[in-house]
């Protein structure tokens, strides 16, 4: 018989996550080892950073600060990102030679075998947060690892609001949808504007920029969750160009719809 969790509607909006773990976290103790799922936590030490959101533990494992994605460091024929240092410099201080608590949500490993994790030092202090309200970091969020989004997007628009770290360069900074342009394809940007031409699961923001729910996300939203017509939002992903040249941005959870 599957668990409860397996039998729960796979269909939640953005607030509704936050609730349903409240929910679950109220079930009787007969139930609590199949709902053990997300906060799950173990000790790790710390052995080696690679950049401002990927380390290696002593044992060898790799890590991957979940829901955050800092600036790209240089590799290969990709130049370094503002910030990049900054932000690596930052986590090295924070957790080099360390011992520290990875919390996992539902899904432990990415594509390329890294653990998923919330990181947290001895004194209590959240590593994914610290970087994010310093401005060295931006939500990047992929369903159903959603639990702590809510928290780190207050966070981000902290920082975005007082132009903290990386919001202050222009490489980073929220644009008008009027602004996009071929020159931007392939980044992860965040885009404002009044969404139009509303249909279900693909809007227009402006002019130049189609936004969409790939079918594959759409069990992680409600068609409430998108915006009317003439609704100012902003959105966030990779801008992208279709084989007829137009632009387009994919959301892959609620959370890349503000």
């Amino acid at each position: 018989m599957p668990s409860l969790w397996e039998r729960l509607p796979r269909r939640i909006n953005a607030h509704g996550f936050a609730l349903l773990w409240l929910l679950l976290s109220a079930v009787a103790p007969a139930q609590a080892g199949t709902l053990s799922i997300i906060g799950q936590s173990r000790w790790v030490s710390v052995a080696y950073i690679f950049d401002g959101d990927t380390f290696r533990s002593r044992s060898g494992e790799r890590i991957r600060l979940l829901g955050i994605n800092t600036p790209e460091v240089a590799h290969n024929d990709q130049r370094e990102q503002p910030y990049a240092r900054e932000a690596k410099r930052r986590l090295t201080r924070l957790i080099l030679g360390k011992s520290v608590r990875l919390r996992l949500d539902r899904e432990k490993k990415d594509q390329y075998g890294r653990t998923l994790a919330q990181v947290y030092l001895r004194d209590g202090r959240w590593v994914n947060n610290i970087l994010m309200q310093e401005g060295l970091a931006y939500v990047y969020t992929f369903a159903p690892n959603v639990y702590w989004a809510d928290a780190l997007l207050r966070s981000e628009k902290i920082a975005r609001r007082e132009m903290r770290g990386l919001w202050k360069s222009s490489r980073f900074r929220v644009l008008d949808a009027a602004e996009i342009s071929s020159r931007h394809i392939g980044q992860f940007r965040l885009v404002r504007g009044y969404a139009d031409v509303v249909r279900i699961w693909r809007f227009r923001l402006g002019r130049k920029l189609t936004v969409s729910v790939p079918r594959k996300s759409r069990q992680w939203f409600t068609p409430s969750d998108l915006p009317k017509g003439g609704q100012k939002i902003v959105v966030r992903g990779v801008i992208r160009a279709s084989t007829t040249g137009q632009l387009y941005l994919a959301l892959h959870t609620p959370f890349d719809l503000q």
